[in-house]
């Protein structure tokens, strides 16, 4: 997608915004995605978190259940992507 900032990505962004407690979020989230989206989510957050601690791609692999293929893809986004897995990583 050329330009993935769309209408639609921004609607959904202050929707996500808006969320203060966690369990809303949790509840909001569950009504928005699939079980598998979500669990590919939480996988995906889990290998920022792993790589960001210095862990081998092999390991955050094995650790996450995903293929060293997804977390070489989410390595680059770490280190090339728009800066939102660094800014929310440090909060």
């Amino acid at each position: 997608m050329q330009n993935w900032k769309t209408p639609k990505l921004k609607k959904l962004a202050q929707a996500l915004i808006s969320v203060k407690k966690e369990a809303d979020m949790q509840n909001f989230l569950r009504d928005l995605c699939t079980l598998e989206e979500l669990d590919e989510l939480s996988n995906r957050w889990e290998a920022v978190q792993l790589l960001s601690k210095g862990l081998p791609y092999r390991e955050v692999a094995s650790k996450t259940g995903m293929s060293t293929t997804t977390v070489t893809r989410i390595a680059h986004w770490i280190k090339h992507g728009e800066g939102g897995y660094k800014k929310i990583l440090k909060k």
